[in-house]
């Protein structure tokens, strides 16, 4: 199975420009991912898909691959696409790793992959919510399965809704999983859901992943154990920072 990583990386962020760039204990943030990710097994490349030069020169300074891509990409889906089209060759399935998870575990990504035997279409990691904070947490976004391990839904309200019990006790009662912003695509399944207009309840929750979901796409969910640290802006670096400085990345 030829499984090709990309890291989109754009240079523009309202709430964090040039958070790529962004310097981590003396690397910065987007070699930090590079890293993590080629020590991945199951990937048979990776690369990072860029719109801005700065971003490209970095990573070939360090020996990264690269790929410049469009500005105009409203998703990492989109660049992803664009990236594995100029990359060319047989690819099967392309994993999304994002950009601003300088700790991501390749454990994470191998795990992804395990579940890519042809028939998936996408696939994403979930982890089960134990924290009565990131239950309510509206920038959390939480996930409904079905029986088949398969995405119901994605939504930043906190589902199910349990009627006869209080919000308190939600998770004593009941498995709540949390999203985990890893996506894997099958080549063929990646070109036609870049296709798709923006759907009515991705417009509504800002979440992308609806739009798959609204247009009949399955999207196979694989529960990991390992948590995700992902950085929107200079805080939530300064929060991180914070937190490896007591444990360490291996020991979260």
């Amino acid at each position: 199975m030829n499984i090709l990583g990309i890291i989109p990386a754009r240079f523009a962020s309202s709430r964090f420009p040039a958070k790529a760039l962004a310097d981590i204990d003396g690397k910065t943030m987007i070699q930090r991912v590079m890293e993590q990710s080629r020590k991945a097994e199951s990937l048979s490349r990776v690369v990072v898909a860029t719109d801005h030069e700065a971003i490209a020169d970095h990573v070939r300074s360090f020996g990264g691959d690269v790929i410049m891509t469009s500005e105009n990409h409203q998703s990492g889906t989109d660049r992803c696409f664009e990236a594995m089209q100029a990359v060319g060759g047989e690819v099967d399935y392309v994993i999304n790793i994002q950009g601003d998870e300088p700790f991501i575990k390749p454990e994470q990504i191998n795990l992804l992959a395990s579940v890519l035997d042809g028939t998936t279409e996408l696939a994403t990691l979930v982890k089960r919510i134990d924290d009565q904070t990131v239950l309510f947490n509206t920038s959390t976004p939480k996930v409904v399965l079905n029986s088949r391990s398969e995405a119901l839904y994605f939504s930043r309200q906190t589902l199910p809704f349990l009627r006869e019990r209080k919000p308190e006790e939600w998770l004593q009662h009941h498995v709540f999983y949390k999203h985990i912003g890893i996506y894997a695509y099958r080549a063929d399944i990646l070109a036609q859901i870049t296709q798709l207009p923006p759907s009515l309840l991705e417009k509504a929750e800002a979440l992308e992943q609806l739009r798959w979901l609204e247009n009949g796409y399955r999207i196979r969910c694989v529960v990991t154990e390992l948590d995700s640290y992902g950085i929107d802006t200079p805080e939530d670096l300064e929060r991180l920072e914070r937190h490896f400085s007591n444990t360490g990345p291996d020991k979260t």
